[in-house]
């Protein structure tokens, strides 16, 4: 406790850079997996292409993809930028299956109710399908939540200023309260993470509320 005591300032600082390097990212491929997701569900040979593209993305190993990432945009390897671009693609290849098999699960029988009263497609999916969707999405968005925050702190070999200083300093100097430190400021903060996707998926889908 003394550790955190010393040092809760830092520890702040570094766990609110630890949530934008994990959260932009989410938002970003959170708002790029609908549409992909969208297109794997309106045609099998595109959801071969997109799903399986995006499953394959997720088998790079995250070190090799921060150090590889300057090299592609030309970019500082300690550039934050490196973490959120690498961080979306992580995201991307978690919900644009989830997204996919969310909005298959709706049934048939209230898409086509949708379609006698004379609902657009576009207007059937922001208007149907997608809040339908809704708790399946969140279920892959708390996982894709969880994963970013345990994936960021790997970037903390490169330098990039975040909580995974406290694991990488602290094993190093086998300093150990340093490394507990840093290991319960994740685990915080991705539960952080899940609360706010649970509360928002109550918040659009009140119809849930009313059925429980």
């Amino acid at each position: 406790m003394s550790f955190i005591q010393d040092h809760w300032s830092d520890i702040l600082s570094r766990g609110v850079e630890h949530a934008w390097l994990a959260g932009l990212p989410l938002l970003i491929g959170l708002f790029l997996s609908l549409p992909l997701g969208w297109l794997a569900r309106r045609a099998s040979w595109l959801r071969v292409v997109l799903v399986g593209g995006s499953s394959l993305l997720y088998t790079i190993p995250s070190l090799a993809l921060f150090v590889l990432m300057p090299l592609i945009v030309k970019t500082n390897i300690v550039d934050p930028i490196n973490v959120i671009i690498a961080m979306t693609i992580y995201t991307l290849a978690l919900l644009v299956r989830t997204v996919a098999d969310a909005l298959g699960a709706v049934s048939e029988e209230t898409t086509q109710a949708a379609i006698a009263m004379g609902y657009t497609p576009i207007r059937r999916f922001f208007g149907v399908e997608l809040p339908l969707a809704v708790p399946v999405i969140s279920a892959g968005l708390r996982v894709a939540a969880v994963s970013n925050v345990a994936i960021v702190s790997v970037a903390a070999l490169l330098g990039i200023r975040q909580l995974g200083f406290y694991l990488t300093d602290g094993y190093q100097t086998t300093y150990w309260a340093e490394v507990w430190t840093g290991v319960v400021a994740c685990l915080v903060l991705a539960l952080i993470f899940d609360l706010v996707i649970q509360l928002i998926t109550r918040l659009l889908t009140p119809w849930q509320r009313a059925v429980s």
